[in-house]
């Protein structure tokens, strides 16, 4: 009786707070853009302000704010890569789309603390995650333009 009556109190004092803070159910989740628009608006400028960040240096505190967004907006793109209509598959897309979330997270981690160098450094990862999603998804790639005749 004593742990239902503890189960009962837990219940009342979390459930609502619990319920309130649940995630949108699938069928709730609309895909606005496609993944060509995705890539081209969002993941390409911000992740091009990470891999050109030696010659785009932030110089002022309104630059790094931008930088932060941008990396910011780079680590939840991998989120929305994860989402229902976007996601290819389970397996290798979630784990392609995991390595680009971790980078760009340490990204933003690094454009908060003004670290030039912890980003230079993030580039390689970066890339990498980059090129093997689009090893595995993109028809073609790195094969080069087929010969002219």
């Amino acid at each position: 009786m004593k742990n239902v009556a503890l189960l009962l109190a837990v219940w009342i004092l979390v459930g609502p707070q619990a319920r309130a803070q649940s995630p949108a159910p699938a069928s709730d989740l609309k895909v606005v853009g496609t993944m060509s628009e995705l890539m081209i608006r969002i993941i390409y400028p911000s992740s091009d302000a990470v891999f050109y960040i030696t010659t785009r240096t932030p110089e002022t505190d309104a630059q790094w704010g931008e930088l932060q967004g941008q990396t910011l907006m780079l680590a939840e793109s991998a989120n929305l890569l994860m989402m229902p209509g976007h996601a290819r598959d389970q397996d290798r897309w979630m784990a392609d789309a995991k390595l680009m979330r971790e980078a760009a997270a340490a990204a933003f981690k690094a454009a908060k603390a003004k670290d030039v160098k912890a980003l230079e450094a993030l580039n390689d990862s970066l890339y990498q995650s980059c090129t093997t999603c689009h090893m595995h998804y993109r028809p073609n790639y790195g094969r080069g333009a087929p010969p002219v005749r």
